[in-house]
């Protein structure tokens, strides 16, 4: 729509901002007149019309088969259309029109803004399916006509009131018409089913649905004042009810054809299904969240014991082995702390990188210098947790062996990711010191070093990569791991 009235019409971005609160409303229109509509806009010079945008209804059958958005009509051609923009009031004179064997009753409803009729909207009605005319179908046809006459009055749609139509209530979950007081004058099936969800014993015709409402729903104080305010139809709100284990969603639409409020309509719908799913989903997120939790803290438990015993410990070799180990599980941990605030299984790698860097650091003498370049990005926690014990391991191992006692030197840790998605992505890390080098012969795949067994392993078996140690120049040691970004099945 934002194309086709920027390049055919002289309308301003304010009043394109109001068709497009219209369109976000007019399914409400549709429904209720059983009819299709088509939004025309006069042309910058005058002469034709362009179709800006089209609803069919959800009640009935549409008028048309195919998509009119973009069509440019000669004016002339289409009188209803000339008289409702040039005379500012809706028009309904002429015989149905015949399309494709299918006879259609026409209607032009302009569109009013500030004063001004920015375009006018077909309401097309496909008259084959003739209706019995129910009470449900009457209070429909006479909500639609009161709409259509503050459409053409300029005082609907509502400023600032930007419906989402998803999540709203629709004309179809159930609606309820009420008089200037609020009592009801008709209330659907669907409409009195959700009711009842709530614990109405009785019909809803001639209550005070204000009333009504919050003696269903638990006392909440002050509020209450505004549950009856909004029941009863006095503005353009939406708001929720729950009681006697259900919930309904309320939406209010004051009626006000001719300037002076005569009613409303509420629509209504049943969303306790809903609201227990998602409170499930709730409540299963924060059981997720209290178990990476707890993982975190038996970790740091274990960790802090090995400590402990290390201290104990009389021999280096012994100390050393369980510094080690206590650095693999604290990388462990890390992750699992880092879950434990998210609501999904997918963690930001970078921060998870720079502390497992920050907790290896504190082996080295303290001239060795580390940093991080590039991003390692989201990464699943299927790839998360592995990829930290790697890092540790492939860290732990530079700064062991890559310098000499009081040496100096970096190690730099670099990630760069590739592919388009989750499925064919690759994350390329590079570990590069400018330590020693690796001794003659040294051979990765085979080194008998507990450190890279787990590397291999883990690179290999659990995350499907490849890993690589090889001399770096002009001096030190170039580690490569090339992984997919997303678990393999």
């Amino acid at each position: 729509m934002n194309d086709l009235v920027r390049q055919h019409t002289a309308l301003s971005e304010t009043d394109l901002e109001w068709l497009h609160l219209l369109v976000s409303e007019w399914q409400l229109l549709s429904d209720l007149s059983f009819a299709d509509l088509v939004l025309w806009v006069p042309t910058l010079d005058g002469t034709r019309y362009v179709s800006v945008a089209q609803m069919r209804p959800n009640t009935g059958p549409t008028s048309y088969q195919d998509d009119m958005v973009g069509h440019l009509v000669p004016r002339g051609r289409r009188p209803l259309l000339d008289a409702a923009l040039d005379e500012g009031r809706i028009v309904r004179e002429g015989d149905p029109e015949w399309r494709e064997e299918v006879p259609v009753r026409v209607e032009s409803i302009p569109v009013r803004r500030e004063g001004r009729v920015l375009g006018v909207i077909a309401r097309n009605t496909n008259l084959l399916t003739v209706r019995t005319p129910s009470r449900l179908e009457l209070t429909y046809l006479q909500s639609a006509s009161d709409l259509a006459q503050m459409i053409a009055a300029g005082s609907f749609p509502f400023p600032g009131q930007q419906v989402d139509m998803d999540a709203s209530p629709r004309v179809g979950d159930g609606l309820i018409r009420l008089d200037a007081d609020g009592v009801v004058t008709y209330a659907s099936p669907n409409a009195l089913s959700a009711y009842h969800r709530l614990g109405l014993a009785s019909d809803l015709v001639g209550q005070h649905l204000g009333d009504t409402t919050t003696e269903l729903a638990p006392s909440r104080g002050p509020v209450d004042e505004a549950l009856v305010k909004l029941a009863s139809g006095w503005a353009p709100r939406e708001t929720e009810v729950e009681g006697n284990g259900g919930v309904i969603q309320l939406r209010a639409i004051p009626l006000k054809p001719k300037g002076t409020r005569i009613g409303s309509l509420v629509l209504c719908r049943d969303v306790t299904e809903l609201r227990r799913r998602e409170r499930e989903l709730i409540t299963k997120d924060a059981t997720i969240r209290e178990i990476h939790h707890r993982v975190k803290n038996n970790l740091q438990t274990v960790a802090a014991l090995l400590r402990l015993q290390s201290r104990r410990m009389d021999s280096p070799q012994g100390r050393e082995a369980l510094n080690e180990a206590v650095r693999r599980v604290g990388s462990i941990a890390i992750v699992h702390e880092t879950l434990s605030q998210n609501l999904d299984e997918r963690v930001e790698f970078d921060e998870i990188a720079d502390r497992v860097i920050a907790m290896v650091s504190e082996i080295s003498p303290g001239k060795v210098a580390c940093r991080r370049t590039g991003r390692f990005g989201i990464l699943d926690a299927e790839v998360a947790t592995p990829l930290s014990m790697v890092l540790t391991e492939i860290l732990q191992n530079a700064l062991e062996h890559a310098f000499v006692q009081g040496e100096g030197g970096t190690v730099e840790v670099s990630a760069a990711r590739s592919g388009t998605g989750r499925a064919d992505g690759r994350l390329l890390i590079t570990v590069l010191d400018d330590g020693s080098g690796l001794p003659e012969g040294f051979d990765p795949q085979r080194a008998g070093n507990l450190g890279l067994q787990i590397v291999r392993t883990l690179v290999e078996g659990e995350l499907g990569g490849t890993f690589d140690m090889v001399r770096a120049e002009p001096r030190g040691t170039k580690v490569v791991l090339d992984i997919p970004s997303s678990p393999q099945k």
